[in-house]
């Protein structure tokens, strides 16, 4: 049985965009690689390319990977009905 919820949307359910999520996850990659190779915290450190084009693939295997976790908890235990 669901959780009951104060909010109720309008709108029908629908799956999260898991390929959506692996580019905002890749994307955080980058601005993370790059945040530390500007060195906010006064100790530049090199990164080189590949450095930075592996946090990219890492955040959006992670992000690909929860949003991928989402949908599946929600068409068993949320849209059990719709699915």
């Amino acid at each position: 049985m669901p959780l009951p919820s104060l909010y109720v949307s309008g709108d029908k359910p629908r799956e999260w965009n898991v390929a959506r999520a692996a580019a905002y996850g890749a994307v955080l990659g980058i601005a993370a690689g790059l945040l530390k190779t500007l060195g906010l915290t006064h100790q530049a450190i090199a990164t080189s390319v590949p450095e930075i084009a592996g946090a990219a693939f890492g955040f959006a295997m992670l992000c690909a990977g929860a949003t991928a976790l989402r949908n599946v908890i929600a068409r068993r235990l949320i849209w059990p009905e719709l699915h």
